[in-house]
């Protein structure tokens, strides 16, 4: 009997506004039958990045364009129905690029297997995206040394919340920035924060003089735009500023606005950089094995924000941009995601 694949396209461009439900339009046609090499994988788990936007807007470059009717990019973890490679069993759990859809029949090289893992919904997580790209970011950028004060912008979503749990295992002193008490609860409590700022309540540069008197040694930064400035002013003396997410510039459109405070990196003797995955994938490997250690041994949190149900998808995507994510967000198609 065949099967109706529900899917979601691109119907909008959210250029200098927020992502809305009108952004998507909700599309189904029959299942496709895997070829010679192909697997048709049910899909039980979607992972939400910012970048998502920036894809719908061709913002960057770095990525292939999208055009207005194609599906909606994403990865996700899910469950194989039909094989016809050697490498692939069906029930088998695999990782793979699979969109925002229910079913998805791709190759088998371009999967991977999650045979044995204990948490596949990790390999979204702590050992996916957000976890290499913190990983990466705080090593070749961020370069922390023990007793460095490392300010962390966006703590309490996907990156940010590993960020912080990195730079504790480095022996730094950790101040996160995040919008309201539960989620500045969450970073001092579970994540480990020596303090946290709530940007919804309090004034940035205040507590940072107060905090970090002699000023902030690394900012890592998923925001820009005014509270970046803000955090510009209080570097210290040869800091490190990792920029990894724009995040304000959802409602603006464009390039992040610019900080007018950047001067200070010639009194400080500071750096900025900005830290993409792409350039770092032949060290996948051994730095998947470190996060992995970390997980198992407790040292390393996976804060997750799951949502569930395939026809929230557009607004499991919105929750990213009105601050209501603690965690990384993914989105949970059917019971077998974890």
């Amino acid at each position: 009997m065949s099967r109706i694949n529900r899917r979601w396209t691109i119907a909008g461009r959210p250029a200098g506004r927020d992502v809305n439900e009108s952004d998507f339009a909700l599309a189904e046609s029959e299942v496709r039958s895997p070829g010679e090499g192909e697997v048709l994988v049910q899909v039980d788990m979607l992972a939400f990045e910012p970048a998502m936007k920036g894809w719908m807007e061709n913002i960057g470059g770095y990525v292939a364009r999208t055009e207005i009717g194609d599906m909606m990019r994403g990865s996700g973890i899910g469950t194989v129905l039909e094989s016809r490679t050697p490498h692939l069993k069906v029930g088998e759990k695999v990782l793979g690029p699979f969109g925002w859809q229910e079913y998805a029949t791709l190759p088998g090289d371009q999967l991977q297997s999650l045979e044995g893992e204990a948490h596949p919904s990790a390999q979204l997580d702590v050992l996916g995206v957000v976890g290499l790209t913190a990983y990466f970011g705080m090593k070749h950028v961020g370069r922390p040394f023990p007793g460095d004060t490392v300010v962390v912008t966006g703590a309490a979503g996907g990156v940010g919340a590993i960020v912080v749990q990195l730079a504790k295992i480095a022996g730094c002193r950790v101040i996160g920035i995040a919008g309201g008490a539960e989620k500045c609860a969450l970073l001092t409590g579970e994540l480990g924060a020596d303090a946290a700022i709530d940007y919804k309540s309090q004034d940035i540069g205040a507590e940072l003089a107060r905090l970090a008197p002699d000023g902030a040694d690394i900012v890592w930064d998923n925001v820009g735009g005014i509270i970046l400035n803000d955090i510009l002013a209080h570097l210290a003396l040869h800091a490190r500023v990792v920029i990894c997410g724009g995040i304000s510039r959802s409602k603006t459109g464009g390039m992040p606005v610019g900080p007018a405070n950047y001067f200070n990196l010639v009194f400080k003797r500071a750096t900025m950089q900005g830290i993409l995955l792409n350039d770092y994938e032949a060290e996948f490997p051994v730095a998947r094995k470190r996060l992995s250690n970390w997980l198992t041994d407790g040292r390393l949190i996976a804060r997750q924000d799951i949502q569930e149900g395939f026809e929230n998808a557009p607004r499991t995507l919105m929750r990213l941009f009105s601050g209501a994510n603690v965690g990384k967000q993914l989105l949970r198609l059917t019971g077998e995601g974890q």
